[in-house]
This record gives C-alpha cells, structure tokens and sequence, in this order.
C-alpha cells in the first residue's frame, strides 16, 4: 500500500468516527426522553418534522455509528444537527421546518460543505433531542 492510500484511508476512518456530539465544546442536556414517550416535554417543544424523521431512522436499519440529533442555536434560530449515517457523507443542519441550512462536517474531507464554516464556534447546543438506543443486533431483516 502506497502513502497515498494510506493517507486516503486515515481520512477515510477519521471521518466516519467524527460525530457531531464531539464537535462543540458546549455542555448538552443528554434529554432522550423523546424517544419513548410522545407527551413528553421535549416532544412538544421538538418540530413537527424533526419527529417525522427520528420516526423514519427507526424504520431504517441501525446506523454506524448510531444516529444523533441534536438541537442547537445558530445564527439567532433553533437548528438541527442530524450525524450522517457513515464515513464521507455529511452531517447536516436542518432547521425548524426541516429546510436544509448546511453540513459543518462530515464529507471527504471532514469540514462538511463550507457553507457554514463558522458552526461549531458561534452555534450553541442546546440538547440531545434523540438518540438511536438499538443495538446493531436489533436491525430488522
């Protein structure tokens, strides 16, 4: 294996064990009450469609890693951060109504797609909105 290979799979690698949890240096509440009970307060303060699509990650297979979405203040708005399901892919920054804002990380090469460099450093996380608590065991067929 040439050094050039080597150094494609070490980007490769880091990329699919970066998360968007690690990213910030802001402390979270770690709230994953929404993921059992539909009357939960968290719930009724999450948007419509980001429990739309926690609903559809359940239906999916189990991510690696497992799937994260986290709620954060950027820009003067609530956002989104959805980690990605794998490696060179995004993790993306929806908002309230689940319009895409941009991807901070993720991607080739890990600094997502430029639109919104500034992320990790100006936005604010605010919680743990859910997490996928299924062990890789529990895929459905």
């Amino acid at each position: 294996m040439n050094l050039l290979n080597c150094f494609v799979l070490a980007v490769v690698l880091f990329a699919c064990n970066r998360k968007i949890s690690n990213e910030s240096s802001a402390s979270v509440s770690t709230d994953t009450s929404s993921t059992t009970s539909p009357a939960t307060t968290s719930q009724q303060q999450t948007p419509a469609c980001i429990l739309q699509k926690i609903d559809s990650l359940k239906r999916e297979p189990v991510w690696n890693p497992p799937a994260e979405i986290y709620e954060y203040e950027y820009d003067g708005s609530k956002v989104y951060a959805i980690s990605s399901n794998c490696c060179d892919f995004f993790n993306t920054v929806i908002d309230s109504e689940c319009k895409y804002v941009c991807a901070p990380s993720g991607g080739f090469t890990g600094r997502g797609d430029g639109k919104c460099a500034d992320f990790f450093k100006a936005a604010k996380q605010l919680r743990l909105v859910w997490k996928d608590e299924r062990r890789q065991s529990d895929k459905k067929p």
